[in-house]
């Protein structure tokens, strides 16, 4: 007997011709996506493939998010930034156009370097965002206006971001993964020495920042346009922290790196002047943030791929303790982390880890 389908899943299917023309779940941590062609009676006039999206339920949250709604701030933006696939209501629900193409990831994977039409496309959403500041930009925020940074402040900007690790991915976690976290040497004194890592930003001008520029969030069409979807991390600040987060991501060989760097910053001052001050001192503090933020992240979404159909399964261990050898390697320094284990005590740590869950699942 298969399984009820989602509410989602039941949604796609009364907005399509028939379920077998909906395609999904399409891959995605955050959300569960559909895409299909709409029945004629729900989109007259909308030709090709849309998509629903929605988060998926029991998810945990690693980064915070300021705007309320992800599709109200692509109403508003696509009327300023032209690699936003269309946005539209049918039926009462917000949809988007499909994009038929392939993501970045597919064509050129982490590593390589990606080709300069490619690049040159890049340069210029980061172009399209620098212009959109926080006056022009009139959607509803959703996060606390104690937890947002004075315009121009880097610092306090990044200040908060590391509040909200320390808060709601590694305080808010300990009940479940102190003891995984402590096997591998991280603690609330790791935050201490990361703020000094850190300190020190230059002020920049604040601008709009999509927050998860990676290969699986740029998709190329037919005709080789580059388009940028996954807008949910969207927030106003230090636009230099856009790049950082990029150039995490991406892993970009160093030569393409460099580049990238010299163009971003070439552009920046062309746009509004001042968003690339002191960028040779701070990109590197920020990138020590990043690293930092995705040790404690991924020690947690590494945990979670080690259950299947709701039971460990132990032959997922090696790749994951492989996984987090390379992660916890990165951040070591960030966080000043005395020892490195190796993949064999890490994985020795994610088994207790599973005992221990196992035992208190039962």
């Amino acid at each position: 007997m298969s399984p009820e389908p989602s509410t989602t899943r039941r949604r796609a299917n009364d907005l399509s011709d028939h379920s077998d023309a909906v395609e999904g779940p399409l891959c995605g941590y955050h959300h569960e996506t559909y895409a299909f062609p709409l029945s004629a009676e729900a989109g007259a006039g909308f030709t090709g493939r849309w998509k629903i999206r929605e988060p998926r339920e029991r998810l945990l949250w690693f980064d915070r998010r300021c705007f309320r709604s992800e599709y109200e701030l692509l109403y508003h933006l696509q009327r300023r930034i032209d690699v936003i696939p269309e946005v539209a209501l049918v039926g009462g629900l917000d949809l988007q156009r499909f994009v038929e193409g392939v993501t970045l990831g597919e064509r050129h994977p982490s590593g390589e370097a990606v080709s300069g039409a490619v690049s040159a496309q890049i340069l210029e959403v980061f172009r399209q965002l620098i212009a959109v500041t926080s006056v022009a930009l009139l959607v509803k925020r959703n996060c606390d206006p104690k937890d947002r940074a004075e315009e121009g402040d880097s610092a306090g900007f990044l200040e908060r971001l590391i509040h909200f690790t320390q808060e709601h991915v590694y305080e808010r976690n300990l009940p479940e993964y102190k003891g995984l976290f402590a096997d591998l040497g991280l603690g609330p004194d790791s935050f201490g020495y990361l703020r000094k890592r850190v300190a020190g930003l230059k002020k920049r001008p604040f601008c709009l920042l999509h927050g998860d520029l990676h290969r699986e969030n740029f998709i190329l069409d037919s005709a080789g346009k580059v388009w940028a979807i996954d807008w949910e991390l969207a927030m106003l600040g230090d636009p230099l922290y856009d790049l950082a987060t990029h150039l995490h991501l991406m892993r970009y060989p160093v030569l393409q790196e460099q580049e990238i760097i010299q163009r971003w910053c070439a552009i920046a001052e062309e746009v509004r002047e001042g968003s690339s001050e002191g960028w040779d001192e701070d990109l590197p503090r920020l990138l020590a943030y990043k690293k930092a933020q995705s040790l404690f992240t991924d020690v947690i979404r590494e945990t979670q791929s080690l259950v299947v159909t709701g039971a460990f399964d132990p032959r997922r261990l090696r790749e994951a303790s492989l996984r987090l050898r390379h992660v916890l390697w990165a951040a070591s320094e960030p966080l000043g982390l005395t020892s490195r284990p190796s993949p064999w005590e890490i994985e020795a740590a994610l088994q207790r880890w599973c005992k221990a869950n196992e035992a208190a699942r039962t």
